[in-house]
């Protein structure tokens, strides 16, 4: 008798798309029946990223090797818990983005388990098999979904990555609340980008979005998205947000902080926008 083909997961066709439209996201995309990347070979799970030191340690010497060129190249050498807080950094905001993706682009919201997503330590990828995911009716319960779905899933981490960025419960918390709002914020304005859109039409969706998503007092996320409108010289506006918290770039190129940074001021802001 013929064995009936596994239907299609459409969490596949969702991240096909997220990752046409997002480049920078180095994300491998595995099918259900594929074998999990090795350990053997520098890939380890989220699971055990966030249960096994060893695999800690060997993802954290990979970020500290990464940064080291750069920080030399400006003439620092950023100590343990800085590249902890670089490492900790892009894999929020990398999660953030392959949660809010499918949420943004067709109202799927994944669930990521720590069994489902693998990091390679030597180079900071990642690989991903797509499993389940929630579609609800109700916008508001669709946000909360989303929200649910990155606490659930980065809240392991949290507690691994504690002492060795040497920030508290309620930082790192901080620190997820600014990478899904950068998350959401930077879909929006690949959309834009890739419409060829002289006006930010998706972007500003997407400043709305996320100001939904991130009202304030949605524990343990904490505080608000927050955005703001600058406006230029020239009369132009740009939307920002001041972070949290620091990601600590500025320990790696001095005089170079992020320009959403609690350092960075609105006048410098609009200089580099």
């Amino acid at each position: 008798m013929p064995v009936a083909p596994r239907p299609a997961n459409p969490l596949d066709t969702d991240y096909r798309l997220l990752f046409d439209l997002c480049p920078v996201l180095r994300v491998r995309l595995l099918a259900a029946d594929e074998p999990a990347p090795a350990r053997a070979l520098g890939w380890y799970s989220a699971a055990e990223l966030a249960t096994d030191p060893a695999a800690l340690a060997e993802a954290l010497a990979g970020e500290a090797a990464r940064i080291a060129p750069v920080a030399a190249g400006h003439g620092t050498a950023p100590r343990p818990h800085v590249a902890a807080s670089r490492l900790l950094h892009h894999y929020l905001w990398s999660v953030c983005v392959l949660i809010a993706g499918p949420w943004r682009l067709a109202g799927r919201v994944p669930s990521i388990d720590g069994a489902n997503l693998w990091f390679h330590a030597p180079t900071g990828e990642f690989a991903l098999r797509p499993h389940a995911h929630v579609a609800l009716p109700g916008e508001d319960e669709l946000r909360a979904e989303l929200r649910a779905a990155v606490v659930a899933h980065v809240e392991p981490l949290l507690a691994a990555f504690a002492a060795p960025t040497r920030r508290g419960t309620r930082a790192l918390w901080g620190m997820v609340t600014d990478d899904l709002a950068s998350a959401i914020w930077y879909l929006g304005k690949r959309l834009d980008e890739s419409a060829g859109s002289a006006v930010p039409a998706e972007e500003d969706a997407a400043v709305a979005a996320a100001t939904a998503v991130l009202p304030g007092q949605t524990e343990p996320l904490l505080g608000a998205a927050d955005f703001r409108v600058l406006c230029g010289e020239d009369g132009r506006t740009h939307h920002t947000r001041t972070r949290l918290g620091c990601c600590l770039y500025y320990a790696i190129e001095p005089g170079r902080a992020c320009v959403t940074c609690p350092r960075t001021g609105d006048e410098e802001r609009l200089q580099r926008l």
